[in-house]
């Protein structure tokens, strides 16, 4: 496993310093600047990664912080982060003649070292953090350094929690990014969860063969270890969807901006614009009815 390691690290540290578009740099630039001096680096990932485009969409982003109590000056915000993470935000920044925009997550980053783990059941870190990922800025060679360990232990465990449910390294991270999936409340299928691994192919293959070898077949496992696992998944199902129903929650009160992220979406999917009062600003989850109503009257929803 020593020298699959080490394969996969040379893979991801190159990975990550695979040029991306400026907007995505100036997104980065902007949510480093919101939480310093707590900052340690920006990750990028997801569907924006994947198509370079930033007009219309919302970037994903992560931030690793130092720790939670320097990330915020509100303590309940860094306990909530400490006890369900991740805490998520939403920001817009100007670049030349536009808007770009992201959400962004938060974690500190000794907990994600320990969240990536396989002592760790629940797959949401882990799944996420095995995909391809972009760091668009590291506060010094030390953070990119466990950065990088974390991406590879991400990697890692995502491969050892699914390799005895297949039969051959290809179908590897796509069995792995389907049973994720299934272990949230998400509105994507599992066709979702296929494309994640068919559109960098070469990457995932690349990995499962590093991992499993070239060699591996479905008897390498063993029927025991197959039903082990998909015991594992199972339990992991139960636990994420509560989860997922406790970070919904959590994220009426975390969601900074929310508000504005919620607009902007109505406005691209049905052409009407509404400007939220200061009132409304502060006060987003006692505004909610009132809101409703007012884009209800403008024939937002139909």
């Amino acid at each position: 496993m020593g020298e699959a390691s080490d394969d996969i690290r040379k893979l991801i540290a190159a990975e990550i310093k695979t040029a991306v578009p400026a907007p995505f740099l100036a997104l980065a630039d902007s949510v480093r600047r919101r939480h310093e001096p707590a900052a340690l680096g920006v990750l990028f990932y997801g569907s924006c990664l994947r198509s370079g485009e930033d007009r219309d969409h919302v970037a994903d982003l992560y931030l690793i912080v130092e720790r939670y109590g320097a990330a915020y000056s509100n303590p309940l915000l860094a306990l909530a982060n400490r006890i369900l993470p991740p805490n998520v935000f939403y920001i817009e920044t100007p670049f030349e003649d536009r808007l770009v925009r992201a959400k962004y997550a938060i974690v500190a980053l000794p907990h994600l070292e320990r969240l990536v783990r396989p002592q760790t059941l629940q797959s949401y870190f882990w799944a996420r953090f095995a995909q391809p990922m972009r760091l668009l800025w590291a506060r010094d060679p030390e953070s990119r350094a466990r950065i990088v360990g974390a991406l590879v232990q991400a990697v890692t465990t995502t491969a050892g929690e699914s390799r005895a449910l297949v039969d051959r390294p290809g179908e590897l991270f796509g069995r792995a990014f389907r049973e994720s999936y299934a272990s949230e409340l998400r509105s994507e299928g599992a066709e979702r969860a296929a494309a994640l691994s068919r559109f960098d192919q070469e990457r995932y293959a690349r990995l499962a063969e590093a991992l499993l070898g070239p060699k591996f077949t479905k008897t390498a496992a063993g029927h025991r270890a197959r039903r082990r696992a998909a015991a594992r998944w199972q339990r992991r199902r139960l636990i994420g969807k509560t989860l997922s129903v406790l970070r919904l929650m959590k994220g009426a009160f975390t969601f900074k901006d929310g508000a504005r992220y919620l607009l902007w979406k109505i406005e691209r999917h049905s052409g009407v614009r509404h400007d939220l009062t200061p009132w409304q600003r502060r006060h987003p989850i006692l505004a909610s009815s009132v809101l409703f109503w007012q884009l209800y009257r403008k024939g937002a929803f139909r």
